[in-house]
């Protein structure tokens, strides 16, 4: 059965995307494409070097991957959307991942801020998908200003704490009619397992790669728990039952 994810003119067969930063080193990040099956790597602007040469981070992006710069460090929408423009000048092409945050405590996105960029680099022909605090109206208003995806968070970034969010990434999942990825926080592969049996489209992940102590061994794990989550939700979970329900008939007992 084809099952597909389509995000702006793109199909995916992949439903794990993977983050670029916090490796030990760049020249691992072939092998954790590799492992974990994921065809979307996003890389952060600022650190792009076109004149680093092999320390330039996009040497060590597999070609056949899609790219997703990310406007990593953007304070307030105008800045994401300059950011976004370097990236298309600099040949990463029209893919963008807006992060915009000013919160240095818990680096929660300001969705407000967001919305802005979003509205703005949507008509310029961006594919943009929206990094955010979950919310269902502020998704509601990212969807109507021309987001292809939402990315709502499942902890604060970087925290592998796993999906504290769930309530309302399932509200967002069911009311809204893009494609959910659930974005930061997640730190083990049945995190993200979870995440797709809820019915998420898709599960971003990197420092549980990064800084694993095997990250290959790591990316080919959550590889596998996403596209478990994926199958088991196309399986239709059976129904939850506070009281217990016998899977064989209560009759026929022995002597009876």
């Amino acid at each position: 059965m084809s099952d597909m994810l389509t995000i702006g003119d793109r199909e995916l067969t992949s439903r794990l995307f993977i983050g670029s930063g916090k490796y030990s080193s760049n020249a691992v990040i072939p092998a954790v494409m590799e492992a974990s099956g994921a065809q979307v790597i996003t890389v952060a602007v600022r650190r792009v070097d076109p004149e680093a040469g092999q320390e330039n981070i996009l040497a060590h992006v597999p070609k056949s991957a899609i790219l997703m710069p990310n406007t990593s460090g953007a304070r307030t929408a105008q800045e994401a959307v300059r950011i976004a423009r370097l990236a298309r000048a600099a040949g990463c092409g029209d893919w963008v991942k807006i992060e915009v945050i000013n919160d240095n405590r818990y680096l929660l996105p300001d969705n407000f801020e967001t919305v802005k960029a979003t509205e703005i680099l949507a008509a310029e022909g961006f594919t943009v998908l929206c990094y955010m605090s979950p919310d269902l109206a502020a998704g509601r208003r990212m969807v109507e200003a021309g987001a292809a995806a939402v990315m709502p968070l499942g902890a604060p970034i970087g925290t592998n704490r796993g999906l504290k969010t769930r309530e309302m990434v399932r509200i967002m999942i069911e009311e809204l009619d893009v494609p959910i990825v659930v974005d930061a926080g997640i730190g083990r592969p049945s995190e993200a397992c979870e995440a797709m049996e809820m019915g998420a489209a898709a599960v971003l992940v990197n420092t549980a790669v990064a800084s694993a102590a095997d990250p290959v061994g790591m990316a080919r794990a959550f590889g596998r728990a996403v596209a478990a989550g994926r199958e088991a939700w196309l399986a239709g979970p059976g129904a939850v039952s506070e009281l217990a329900r016998a899977s064989s008939p209560l009759t026929g007992f022995l002597g009876e």
